[in-house]
């Protein structure tokens, strides 16, 4: 459960965009309010909604709460991986930083809050139930 417990913390934040990204093709969508799970499927948003997502949760081995330094801001995402380290999808934390490009700090705050409860990696492997 621990993956849904993440994914549910996740969706309570305002201004999360999910991202599902291939060779091929990016998805984007807005972190709906909604998630449920069915056997081994993570819903997020509802079915009939234009946009929403299936997760197969069995398929996400880990995830990652990354910082990365760009040239005028930090940027705040957590990643979920499979065993072979591919991204799967990844919750970008959007509007960090106010119109004078100071960092919001309730925004970080939120993302600081999720990576101490979490940690900074998760190994789902091991924490299977």
């Amino acid at each position: 459960m621990l993956l849904y417990d993440l994914f549910s913390d996740i969706i309570k934040i305002d201004n999360v965009l999910l991202i599902v990204k291939n060779n091929g093709v990016v998805s984007e969508i807005r972190a709906p309010n909604k998630i449920k799970q069915k056997e081994k499927w993570i819903t997020i948003g509802e079915n009939d909604d234009p946009a929403h997502l299936h997760i197969n949760s069995e398929l996400i081995k880990s995830a990652k709460f990354i910082q990365e330094e760009k040239p005028e801001r930090v940027s705040y995402s957590i990643h979920f991986y499979d065993d072979e380290e591919n991204r799967i999808v990844a919750a970008f934390f959007t509007k960090m930083y106010d119109d004078s490009k100071k960092l919001i700090q309730n925004r970080k705050l939120e993302y600081d809050t999720l990576r101490d409860k979490y940690s900074t990696f998760i190994d789902f492997k091991k924490n299977l139930v």
